[in-house]
């Protein structure tokens, strides 16, 4: 189960790092869509292209990570990054997912305009499910340890 759930993550990773890497190219397809804006659809955000490829380095990071979880190590260091990384990366898609209360995540203020509506169906329930499938390869972890 901890194979198919990690490989759920890398594709997941992977994916996203691929959209970032395209946009940092100067892609614009779902670009626009993907940046929370207030009542007025003003854009509060304006990302650059190294901001992308930063984006797009840590999710493939993230997916690289999940990779070698698949691992057994005897060194304490890796054992030790491995265990904060498995904490780590599902605390942060659980923020992601509950959001900064305003414009972002399930407890936005922010929601009629169009990022918030593709946040309150997408990217949020996605947050969260990767959040849940991490949560849930430290479970199984634990459990055969």
């Amino acid at each position: 189960m901890k194979l198919i759930l990690s490989v759920i993550l890398i594709s997941i990773f992977s994916g996203l790092a691929i959209v970032h890497f395209y946009w940092a190219s100067g892609g614009q397809f779902g670009f626009t869509t993907t940046l929370p804006a207030n009542e007025q659809g003003v854009v509060i955000l304006n990302p650059t292209p190294i901001d992308s490829i930063l984006v797009g380095i840590g999710l493939s990071l993230f997916g690289l990570f999940y990779f070698f979880v698949l691992k057994s190590y005897k060194n304490k260091f890796l054992i030790f990054v491995k265990n904060v990384g498995l904490w780590v990366i599902p605390t942060i898609f659980t923020l992601r997912a509950l959001g900064d209360f305003k414009y972002v995540g399930f407890f936005k203020q922010i929601k009629s305009t169009e990022f918030a509506n593709l946040d309150t169906i997408f990217y949020s329930p996605l947050c969260m499910l990767v959040a849940l499938i991490g949560f849930s390869i430290i479970k199984i972890k634990n459990t055969h340890n």
